[in-house]
């Protein structure tokens, strides 16, 4: 059963467009880009000729000859008679190429030949990425692919757009659910923070209608991205990565979610895990979120990166990370229990990525001052709050109403509650995040 994704229609357009560039997908592993790709390639093209240099590392030897189309396509037809190369109704598909950058440099080429559309993929492709761009800059065009959002999940659970336009009215009329859509919201949205968005994990979920084996699975994957860590963390302390990765779930527990390189490792200094972080960040595993020197516009530039949170780029990671008793209770009872905060928050973070947002928070150290996320508007910046209670929002008040802040006037909250606004403050249920980003252009138009 193929789960239609965002990226379906990119490459439609992409398709469509006369002057298009070869195409790289970039994304971390099991997110579907493989499946995707496939999906589109079969629609579209009388002949797919898709390589993976994981499983065939022989097609490393199609360059001995040189980085020209000919010359590609002579060896690749030496070692498989049987590919067929149509001109204008073939893709060639190179798979996994983070064993292989530099095929990229055949980008270029491909580009100029313009006979022959292709199509370049593979985890962890964040790692090796500085060499694949120096490589084919200029000849390309890249397509940063991410775990399922909740959008998506809802189109695997069979809601049409219908349905997402009316998530959107609601929103935008300020209009509150009944309780009919306030339950089967909640509901189809906790089953998603449980999940995450991992296609392997939803299709076993969609296919059985329970949490059956999702627990496993996410496991696996925590496995699978450890051993990640093993093979491709060159020039870098893996034991440190894996240090890292291992403490974001208890310090996202913590009230203070700010990440603390002393609690990592005894002795711990940032200056030797600052490139742990950054592994993490290119190899599509976590989200760094930096706090804002200061709540103002413009947001770029105006951040300490070395004061940061770290989320988990998919939150179903953060829930395989939870122990046995926190697991069962998740599962059978949807209670999130000492985590609900972290998760929450994870979620958030998770989603506004997704909708293409860099993440920023802001405390203030001589006092309690602190917000969660930050989003603008064409003039506004828009601080975000979390509350896993429908408690008081003290920080996001004393942000919109005192004068120190001008940049801000108005924010919002996002909760276990419906739809509401006052004192300049919309709220909104977790489940409406995804579609945060849409609201705030139509309310700025």
């Amino acid at each position: 059963m193929y789960m239609p994704r965002k990226i379906d229609r990119f490459l439609k357009e992409w398709k469509n467009d006369k002057d298009r560039k070869p195409l790289i997908v970039k994304g971390c592993r099991q997110i579907g880009k493989t499946e995707s790709i496939r999906h589109f390639a079969a629609d579209n093209y009388e002949s797919v000729i898709e390589i993976n240099f994981v499983e065939e590392p022989k097609y490393e030897m199609i360059i001995s000859d040189g980085y020209k189309t000919d010359d590609i396509i002579k060896n690749i037809s030496l070692i498989d008679p049987s590919k067929r190369f149509i001109e204008g109704k073939t893709l060639i598909f190179f798979d996994e190429i983070q064993k292989f950058p530099d095929i990229a440099t055949s980008l270029k080429f491909f580009n100029q030949d313009g006979r022959f559309d292709v199509i370049c993929s593979g985890s962890m492709l964040g790692i090796n990425y500085r060499k694949i761009e120096s490589n084919s800059v200029g000849n390309k065009h890249d397509f940063i692919m991410r775990s399922m959002d909740f959008e998506e999940f809802l189109w695997a659970k069979g809601y049409d757009d219908s349905f997402r336009d009316n998530l959107l009215k609601h929103m935008l009329e300020l209009k509150p659910f009944s309780e009919l859509e306030l339950s089967v919201c909640r509901s189809l949205f906790l089953d998603y923070c449980v999940l995450g968005g991992m296609p392997a994990v939803v299709s076993r979920y969609i296919e059985s209608g329970t949490f059956e084996g999702s627990l496993e699975l996410q496991r696996q994957l925590i496995d699978d991205y450890k051993e990640d860590v093993r093979k491709y963390a060159e020039g870098v302390d893996q034991t440190r990565i894996l240090n890292v990765f291992n403490r974001i779930a208890p310090q996202l527990a913590k009230e203070n979610k700010k990440f603390q390189i002393s609690k990592v490792a005894k002795g711990a200094r940032f200056r030797d895990y600052r490139g742990c972080i950054e592994w993490l960040s290119d190899a599509g595993v976590v989200n760094v979120c930096n706090c804002l020197n200061f709540p103002e516009l413009p947001l770029k530039g105006n951040s300490d990166e070395d004061v940061f949170k770290l989320y988990f780029a998919d939150s179903g990671l953060l829930v395989a990370m939870l122990d046995d008793e926190a697991q069962d209770d998740l599962r059978a009872n949807k209670n999130l229990g000492v985590y609900k905060g972290a998760l929450y928050e994870n979620i958030v973070g998770e989603a506004l990525v997704k909708s293409d947002c860099k993440l920023y928070y802001y405390r203030r150290e001589d006092s309690t001052l602190e917000q969660d996320f930050f989003m603008r508007t064409a003039d506004s910046l828009v601080p975000v709050e979390v509350k896993a209670e429908n408690g008081r929002s003290k920080s996001l008040r004393t942000l919109i109403e005192s004068d120190k802040y001008p940049d801000i006037r108005f924010g919002v909250k996002l909760f276990g509650g419906n739809i509401g606004y006052i004192n300049n403050v919309y709220s909104f249920p977790y489940y409406c995040t995804f579609l945060l980003k849409e609201f705030l252009k139509k309310l700025s138009q």
